[in-house]
């Protein structure tokens, strides 16, 4: 068993480019037969971490459900890195825990499982944030049933430029279908709707959203904003770059004139009536689309 744990973490840390040399789907085979999952994939073990003295588990004061591509992970440690928040190393920011319960039963067993996953010290608040929640219609109910008291965080991004990077990211990933893989891709850039959905479960004054590009022109005022919302103090600044990480994507990844056309009349209506969800929403700060 500690062999086959040892060979799954050297194959989780080889190289980008030795990884890029199998297909994915190879990948993930090897890695099932080593013991391996993802939080995301099915026979991931979801027993929650063990408490250390001074910590007590419960529901999530604050879950994050989006969206890819969107700074995110950037976000999350300008959030944890407050003093008022506990955020274990070794608990993922993306805990992926309702995205399994589509068609699951969903009791008081799961919910007491899914609390478990937030350990926090005293006098603190504590939650998570998977960006794929957004896009998946389930879990909002499961939320209002599991958590309902948390705050919701979303973080929207011109969606055409989200698709641009997130579709030059995963270039090297070969995928299987092609056409599939786009479709999700596009489909993750719809955010009125799902929004919409979000509402019904969640009471409006427990979700903010923000705008990415916003984010990057502004960081010390948006994440004041974040904590004021969360309850903490909103003098605090945060010891996280400002601006967040990643690959830089080469600019031949952006789109001819036609195609950027007919990527902004995909999204138009539904940008349209995320103006009108979204107090204080900035159309100007997608240029596509201010007109």
């Amino acid at each position: 068993m500690m062999l086959r744990s040892m060979l799954a973490e050297g194959l989780h840390r080889m190289p980008t480019r030795v990884h890029a040399l199998l297909p994915p789907e190879q990948r993930a085979d090897l890695r099932h037969r080593l013991g391996r999952h993802y939080a995301w994939e099915e026979g991931y073990d979801f027993s929650p971490p063990l408490l250390v003295p001074g910590e007590t588990a419960g529901p999530p004061d604050f879950v994050g459900v989006g969206v890819q591509m969107a700074g995110a992970a950037w976000w999350y440690r300008m959030v944890t890195d407050h003093p008022g928040v506990s955020a274990r190393g070794d608990v993922a920011m993306a805990r992926h825990y309702l995205s399994h319960f589509c068609t699951r039963p969903f009791g008081d067993l799961e919910i007491r499982r899914y609390h478990g996953w937030f350990p926090r010290r005293a006098a603190t608040i504590t939650g998570e944030w998977t960006p794929g929640y957004l896009a998946r219609p389930w879990v909002p109910p499961l939320l209002a049933k599991a958590a309902p008291d948390a705050r919701i965080l979303l973080i929207v991004r011109d969606p055409v430029e989200r698709l641009r990077r997130g579709l030059a990211q995963s270039a090297d990933s070969r995928v299987a279908h092609v056409g599939s893989h786009i479709a999700d891709a596009v489909d993750r850039g719809f955010y009125a709707a799902p929004l919409r959905h979000l509402l019904q479960y969640v009471p409006s004054g427990q979700v903010l959203t923000l705008q990415y590009e916003r984010c990057l022109a502004d960081p010390a005022g948006q994440i004041a904003a974040t904590y004021r919302f969360l309850g903490l103090d909103d003098s605090f600044r945060p010891n996280v770059p400002h601006r967040p990480g990643g690959r830089l994507v080469s600019s031949t990844s952006t789109p001819d004139a036609d195609t950027l056309r007919r990527l902004v009349n995909i999204y138009a209506a539904d940008v349209a009536d995320l103006v009108t969800l979204v107090p204080g929403f900035d159309v100007s700060l997608w240029p596509a689309f201010a007109e």
